[in-house]
C-alpha cells in the first residue's frame, strides 16, 4: 500500500451547539489533511492551524507531500523524522510544526487503519479503562445566573467537571477583567464561591487564564497570577491553566512555588524543541500538549514521558475540531499519567460528524475508542455543507484585524 495522494480539505461550521459559547463565537475555520494510497483507503488528520490561519496551511501541507508520495505507512516516524528534517530551518517550532502534527496524525490513522487497531495502540498501547473529562466551556457569562445556568447546562450534558475563563463575559459589553491583583483576585474568589455554593464539591472547576492571547496592557504580572492562584486555594481547584504569557519558563517555575494550586500550561508550545526549555525549568504541575499542534502524536507520547520522571501529568489540550478531538483522546488513552480529557459540550457539526459515535462518554469519563485509527470520517457531504469561508480563522483582535463572524456568514449568504 502506497501514498497517492495528500491533501488538505479546508470547511468553516457552526463554532459550537453550546448557547453559552456561542455568545463569543458562532463561527469556526477547520483543516484537515487527507492522504491517500493506492488501495483507496485515506488516512485523515487535523491541524490545530487550521482554527487560527487557515489560509497558511495548504502551502505547508505541499511544501512536505513529496516526501511522503510513493511511501509507506510501514514506519510513521521514520516519515516524521524526514519532514521535520527537512524543514529544520524555519519549522522546528510555529506553523510548520504545527502542520506536521496534522499530517503526522493522518500517517497514524491510515496505519491504524490498515492493521485493523486503534491510534493508542501504536503509540505505546491502551493505559486507561477509562478517563475523567471536562467540559472547556470558555468563557465566564456573566451576572452569575447565567454563570449556574450555564455550569448546569454542562451538568446535564453528562459532565462532573468543568473549565471557565478568568474574567467575565457580558453581552453588549464583551469580555472584561482585571489586571489589578486584589481585583482579579477577589473577581474570581467570588465566582468560585457561588459556583461551590450552587454546586457544592461534586463539580470539578478549573480556571483558564488565557494569558497567552491577550494584549500585553491586559496580561497579569506573575505577582497578580500568585495573588489570584492563592485566593483560589480554598476552593480545591482542578487547576489554573494558563496565568502567564508563554514568555518566560521561568516566571511559570517561580508561581509553581507560591501556590497549592496546580499550575497547568503548554497548548501553545509547538514541538519538543519547544516543550524543552518549560521541562528544564520545571515550569508545569500539569502539562497541556495538544496533538494537533505539538509536531506529532508521538512527540506528546516523548512530552508526557517527560513530565513523568518529573511527578507531573498531562490534561491534553483540545479545542480544534473532531479530527483534533480524536488525536488528543487517543494521546491521552497512550500516556500513562493522563489525569484528564478535555472535551467540547454541546458540540457543533464539524465535531459530531467527523467522530461520528466512536467517542463515548459514561458517567463523567471517556471510553477508550475500538475504531481502527482515529475513528474519524470527513466525508463528502459535511465537506460540501461547511464549505470555508475566507477570513473565518479566529484572531486576536487588534487595531485594524478584528474578528467579526456576522460580517463573514453574511459576506458567504449564510447570515
Amino acid at each position: 500500500m502506497k501514498i497517492t495522494s495528500v491533501r488538505t480539505v479546508l470547511l468553516t461550521g457552526p463554532s459550537t451547539n453550546d448557547p453559552f459559547l456561542r455568545e463569543i463565537r458562532k463561527l469556526r475555520s477547520a483543516a484537515f489533511i487527507e492522504i491517500e494510497t493506492d488501495t483507496g483507503l485515506i488516512g485523515v488528520g487535523e491541524t490545530y492551524a487550521g482554527y487560527f490561519c487557515p489560509e497558511l496551511v495548504p502551502a505547508v501541507v505541499e511544501f512536505y507531500k513529496p516526501i511522503l508520495l510513493g511511501k509507506t505507512v510501514d514506519d510513521v516516524p521514520l516519515l516524521w523524522s524526514r519532514m521535520n528534517t527537512c524543514g529544520t530551518f524555519w519549522a522546528r517550532v510555529g506553523l510548520g510544526a504545527i502542520v506536521l502534527a496534522g499530517i503526522d496524525a493522518a500517517l497514524w490513522d491510515l496505519k491504524g487503519k490498515l492493521e485493523g487497531r486503534p491510534v493508542y495502540e501504536l503509540l505505546g498501547g491502551l493505559q486507561h479503562e477509562s478517563l475523567p473529562c471536562y467540559a472547556t466551556g470558555g468563557p465566564s457569562n456573566f451576572p452569575p445566573e447565567k454563570l449556574i445556568r450555564k455550569v448546569t447546562h454542562y451538568h446535564d450534558c453528562g459532565f462532573k467537571a468543568v473549565k471557565l475563563a478568568t474574567g467575565f463575559l457580558e453581552v453588549g459589553r464583551g469580555h472584561r477583567s482585571y489586571t489589578d491583583a486584589q481585583q482579579a483576585a477577589e473577581l474570581e474568589a467570588g465566582k468560585l464561591q457561588t459556583l461551590r455554593d450552587t454546586f457544592g464539591d461534586g463539580m470539578g472547576i478549573a480556571l483558564d487564564g488565557h494569558m497567552n492571547d491577550k494584549p500585553a496592557e491586559q496580561m497579569w504580572s506573575r505577582e497578580a497570577a500568585a495573588t489570584v492562584a492563592k485566593a483560589c486555594e480554598s476552593f480545591d481547584l482542578l487547576f489554573l491553566e494558563e496565568a502567564l504569557p508563554y514568555r518566560s519558563a521561568k516566571n511559570y517555575a517561580w508561581l509553581r512555588k507560591q501556590t497549592s494550586v496546580a499550575i497547568a500550561g503548554g497548548e501553545c508550545l509547538t514541538s519538543m524543541v519547544e516543550w524543552q526549555t518549560y521541562l528544564d525549568a520545571e515550569s508545569f504541575d500539569l502539562g497541556q500538549p495538544d496533538a494537533s499542534f505539538t509536531s506529532g502524536l508521538h512527540q506528546v507520547v516523548q512530552i508526557a514521558k517527560a513530565l513523568e520522571t518529573q511527578g507531573c501529568d498531562i490534561a491534553p489540550h483540545a479545542w480544534g475540531a473532531g479530527g483534533s478531538l480524536m488525536q488528543n483522546i487517543h494521546v491521552g488513552f497512550a500516556c500513562r499519567n493522563t489525569r484528564i480529557l478535555e472535551l467540547p459540550p454541546d458540540p457543533g457539526p464539524l465535531h459530531t460528524e467527523v467522530y461520528r459515535d466512536t467517542l463515548r462518554m459514561d458517567d463523567g469519563r471517556v471510553l477508550p475508542p475500538d475504531a481502527p485509527g482515529l475513528g474519524i470520517t470527513l466525508d463528502d457531504d459535511t465537506k460540501q455543507r461547511f464549505p470555508f469561508i475566507p477570513g473565518s480563522g479566529e484572531i486576536v483582535g487588534v487595531p485594524g484585524k478584528t474578528q467579526n463572524d456576522e460580517a463573514l456568514l453574511h459576506a458567504a449568504g449564510t447570515g
